[in-house]
């Protein structure tokens, strides 16, 4: 499966999570429900994936971690905050950066309007 067929699943994925749940609870309950629905799918997910941080030549494990990684090819950042900042879209970029993957969703689940807080995210590479 391509990125685009995988995040269009998972976007399914996260728009039944919102549905069923709604927003204010922790980012931790839709990251537990998230990933029972994604494995539902058929499609490997893991979640809390260590990320090392490489620099130049040193490898760092400093306790980065992916909320989910989806078939070895999506990161999934998840947050359940008032407001999106910038710099969670950034850090987004920055995990797609140190993993060597291309895409990413960051979604917000602390909204009325779901369909209006996933933002994709793609590692220009």
């Amino acid at each position: 499966m391509t990125e685009n067929e995988i995040s269009y699943i998972v976007r399914g994925c996260i728009f039944k999570v919102f549905n069923n749940l709604g927003p204010g609870l922790l980012e931790s309950a839709y990251e537990a429900a998230l990933l029972y629905e994604i494995e539902k799918t058929g499609l490997n997910v893991k979640s809390q994936v260590a990320l090392p941080m490489i620099y130049e030549t040193i490898r760092v494990d400093i306790g980065y971690r992916l909320d989910l990684l989806i078939e070895g090819k999506i990161v999934i950042e998840l947050k359940s905050v008032e407001t999106l900042l910038d710099v969670h879209h950034k850090q987004l970029i920055t995990y797609l950066k140190l993993s060597g993957l291309k895409l990413g969703l960051l979604v917000n689940f602390n909204t009325d309007d779901i369909s209006k807080s996933i933002f994709r995210k793609v590692n220009g590479l």
